[in-house]
């Protein structure tokens, strides 16, 4: 089986150690493929994908800056990817038929629960950072864990205030609000989550002033390259409960590996791979060879 990522800036991902390795325990031969664009320079999303289905890939992840983009270049969108306005994952039949999902939501939903407890999240006021892609999942999944007012920030204004209006319109206007500065409501909310690249490698810095993390605030970041983001480390600084993105990667992995196979993965095992692999990457960061 032929599985692959597309996306930027993608060449420490661990998705192929993750799927690898999960392929092994199921008896299965695969293989994932990285294909990033910022080492494929002058290739499309839309060509991408016509060579993903020629080459006879069974399914694809789509991360940063494609999730939204994909959406009309496939034959089918899922209801709930629909419903949040991004794919992460596409299944490929033996035809070439494009079918889009999104596991980032329930991903990030499972792995707060797991890290963070529901309760954390729930009846409680949080500040989204991010309303591109992985934004959007995430602030579904928010929704479902019941915070009781999200407000949303992002440099665009424009795709903060559309996804705004997104869950107004299914969840109603009590429960989310655009907010045109987090230092405005930092003080407010129960908590803060990362949905930009910012703190990415490639993409240094936070997202956010560091004087508006609290000590009282939780801090939830969706990177996990580096796993310990510059928010990351502040925020165990003031003392804050933090959510790194690895355990949101492991479970929307297995949700993916889920669609592309039809078999549910080890959990457990998945995040003992998870941890080595970073591991092991992020010593190979501290130590290039000559």
């Amino acid at each position: 089986m032929l599985v692959g990522l597309v996306g930027s800036n993608i060449t420490r991902s661990l998705s192929p150690a993750l799927h690898e390795d999960a392929f092994a325990a199921a008896g299965i031969v695969g293989h994932y493929h990285l294909m990033d664009v910022s080492r494929l320079k002058g290739r499309q999303l839309d060509d991408l994908l016509a060579a993903v289905r020629t080459a006879g890939f069974a399914a694809i992840n789509v991360t940063h800056p494609f999730k939204e983009a994909i959406l009309p270049l496939l034959d089918e969108v899922s209801a709930g990817a629909r419903q949040i306005g991004a794919v992460n994952t596409v299944v490929i039949d033996a035809d070439g038929r494009t079918v889009g999902h999104n596991t980032d939501r329930s991903g990030f939903r499972r792995a707060f629960e797991e890290t963070l407890g529901a309760a954390a999240a729930q009846g409680r006021q949080v500040l989204l950072l991010g309303a591109g892609g992985a934004g959007r999942a995430v602030a579904f999944a928010l929704m479902d864990l019941g915070v009781e007012r999200l407000l949303i920030h992002d440099k665009e204004q424009g795709r903060a205030t559309a996804l705004c209006a997104d869950l107004i319109m299914r969840f109603g206007a009590s429960r989310c609000a655009f907010a045109e500065s987090p230092g405005l409501v930092a003080k407010a909310v129960a908590g803060i989550v990362n949905a930009t690249p910012v703190g990415m490698t490639g993409y240094p810095g936070s997202p956010i002033a560091e004087d508006l993390v609290r000590s009282g605030h939780w801090v939830a970041d969706i990177i996990y390259t580096p796993l310990e983001t510059q928010l990351i480390a502040h925020a165990r600084g003031r003392g804050c409960r933090t959510m790194t993105g690895g355990s949101m990667c492991v479970h929307q992995a297995a949700d993916a590996f889920r669609l592309f196979t039809g078999l549910s993965p080890d959990i457990s095992r998945m995040r003992s791979v998870f941890d080595r692999a970073c591991a092991a990457r992020d010593t190979a960061v501290r130590n290039p060879g000559p």
